[in-house]
């Protein structure tokens, strides 16, 4: 097969939406049904809701779950991935509380990360395993077309007085309790930008399931590091989190619009191309079953073998 034969017909992809703490709905979706998915994986964190904004189809889910009953450990993000793909989802836009660990990067300002650092330790962060391997390219784990559109809506949107930056890193800590003063002033000097408990998983597994992915990273606070600040708090977060929630909304609500005419292709959507490192032929079943929905388009479909 040619990349071209391989890769997904973008006409018909929908728009995933992931929403993070204080983004529990998306405004604007228009005919919303919500969808129980069954996965291999487990149950997603809510049920997702499909509608349609922007002149395209979207599935919107809250990764904490509706009413915030997870914990960032506790988040299935294998479950979810494989439920966005399943629902035919090609591009991510997560949206992602944070706290800011720069200067520049004030609270109620915004940020689109180009990296990652992961010091998370308690998290699946591959759907392989258990018979099949693959090794994907995760140099640049954001893709590169997504984020500059992101970027692009979110800058033309953004109040006096807020800004929006472009790239930079983010460290992904196990959570729940925010950082000691003395990570926080560690993460700064590895010249990370901000920090979040949840999307360093989310984007490994978008990649596997050659899903373009994006972040807006919305600032809540100075981590700890800042001494003429107070220390994070809850109230602190939840205060700013409602401040950031409309412009979230008008951001996503303009970035559905650019997708839905652009349609970005993104290396991402044939990731899994040349990361298949086991002969399919000594894949476990069980194992090729579950994977189906990513490795058809490289092995065949094992749903059309086993009938």
């Amino acid at each position: 097969m040619t990349p071209s034969s391989i890769g997904p017909d973008l006409s018909v992809a929908r728009l995933g939406v992931l929403g993070g703490s204080g983004l529990y709905a998306m405004e604007g979706l228009e005919v919303v049904e919500e969808l129980v998915v069954e996965t291999p994986f487990g149950q997603p964190s809510d049920a997702l809701r499909l509608g349609r904004l922007g002149g395209m189809e979207v599935v919107f889910l809250a990764r904490h779950g509706r009413h915030h009953t997870y914990l960032p450990t506790e988040v299935p993000y294998q479950a979810n991935i494989w439920a966005m793909r399943s629902l035919g989802v090609r591009w991510i836009l997560s949206c992602s509380a944070v706290g800011s660990l720069r200067e520049e990067v004030r609270p109620l300002d915004m940020v689109i990360p180009d990296q990652f650092i992961d010091r998370t330790h308690q998290r699946p962060i591959s759907f392989f395993g258990q018979g099949a391997v693959a090794h994907v390219t995760f140099a640049d784990p954001f893709c590169g077309a997504l984020s500059e559109l992101l970027a692009d809506i979110a800058e033309g949107l953004m109040p006096e007085g807020r800004l929006l930056h472009r790239g930079g890193i983010y460290l992904c800590m196990e959570g729940p309790a925010f950082s000691s003063r003395a990570e926080s002033n560690l993460y700064r000097s590895w010249e990370c930008s901000v920090i979040g408990m949840t999307n360093h998983a989310e984007a490994r597994l978008a990649r596997e399931a050659e899903i373009a992915y994006a972040t807006l990273a919305m600032a809540t606070d100075y981590d700890c590091w800042h001494q003429e600040h107070d220390s994070v708090s809850v109230e602190m977060v939840i205060a700013n989190l409602q401040a950031n929630a409309q412009l979230a909304q008008a951001i996503l609500a303009g970035a559905t619009a650019r997708i839905a005419e652009q349609r970005p292709a993104s290396p991402a959507h044939t990731a899994l191309q040349h990361a298949l490192m086991t002969p399919k032929d000594f894949v476990p079943a069980a194992t090729r079953s579950r994977l189906d929905l990513f490795t058809a388009p490289y092995w065949g479909s094992w749903k059309s073998e086993s009938n």
